[in-house]
């Protein structure tokens, strides 16, 4: 998961030149090892997504040993489903609002689930831009999930998320995922589908449903397939980095 400066720049379209220069205004989160940069590729996704950074399908060429296949983007939207009209007049409320209707396994301590989204949100927000945030766990493990899921909420009122472009919020993707690897499977896809015309504009309308669903799969299906099914498989081997000191700011 530790990737070079020019692994790095290959997955976000630019030059080894421009990744330097982010490194020097410590604006991207990187680690120091061995007196060399390393970029964790969740965090690095995560950040490029903040930015709204264009992304290169060539971060999900990954060798991997093998694993299970994980699901969909589709699939982890109708797994977590979709919330109209989520109440709430604050970061806090709105959170909690989530947490309370999250479809989770009854061993889940949502209060637990609600002070770490919370926790996270003082780290940096995340608010992408464009009305939409997409609030997280850093460390997806905890929660003792089988399967990764999405649900995908509008709120009754626009609040302030503190996102990168100021602009308010009234769009959630909450993203819950029981392995690291897991986590950026989901996050990748909801990067690119969240760069799809059609699929703004039904989130933008608040569309139903089913329009939404169809939307995201068709964006979805714009992937390259070999990359998709190359990127499907799962591991947790991406939480290495994750005790280790990072410089850099944005969704992480």
């Amino acid at each position: 998961m530790q990737l070079s400066v020019q692994d790095a720049a290959k997955a976000l379209n630019v030059s080894t030149k421009t990744i330097y220069r982010w490194v020097k205004q410590q604006v991207i989160p990187v680690y120091q090892i061995n007196e060399q940069f390393r970029f964790n590729r969740a965090e690095l996704l995560e950040w490029a997504t903040s930015r709204r950074i264009p992304i290169s399908p060539d971060i999900f060429l990954e060798s991997e040993a093998g694993g299970v296949a994980l699901p969909s983007l589709l699939d982890a939207l109708k797994s977590g489903g979709i919330a109209y009209r989520l109440s709430g007049n604050d970061k806090p409320s709105v959170i909690r609002a989530v947490v309370d209707t999250l479809k989770l396994p009854e061993e889940v301590d949502r209060e637990f689930l609600y002070q770490v989204l919370l926790a996270r949100e003082t780290l940096g927000s995340t608010g992408i831009g464009d009305g939409i945030a997409i609030p997280h766990v850093r460390n997806p493990v905890v929660l003792h999930i089988t399967k990764p899921s999405i649900m995908l909420c509008f709120l009754e009122h626009p609040i302030d998320f503190g996102a990168i472009d100021g602009k308010p919020v009234n769009i959630l993707f909450t993203l819950i995922s029981p392995t690291v690897r897991a986590h950026l499977h989901m996050l990748s896809r909801l990067a690119f589908a969240l760069q799809n015309a059609e699929f703004k504009t039904a989130l933008k309308q608040q569309a139903a449903r089913e329009v939404l669903l169809e939307a995201m799969a068709r964006a979805e299906a714009s992937l390259p397939a070999a990359r998709n099914g190359d990127a499907g498989k799962s591991d947790d081997r991406g939480g290495a980095a994750n005790g280790l000191s990072a410089t850099g700011n944005g969704l992480r």
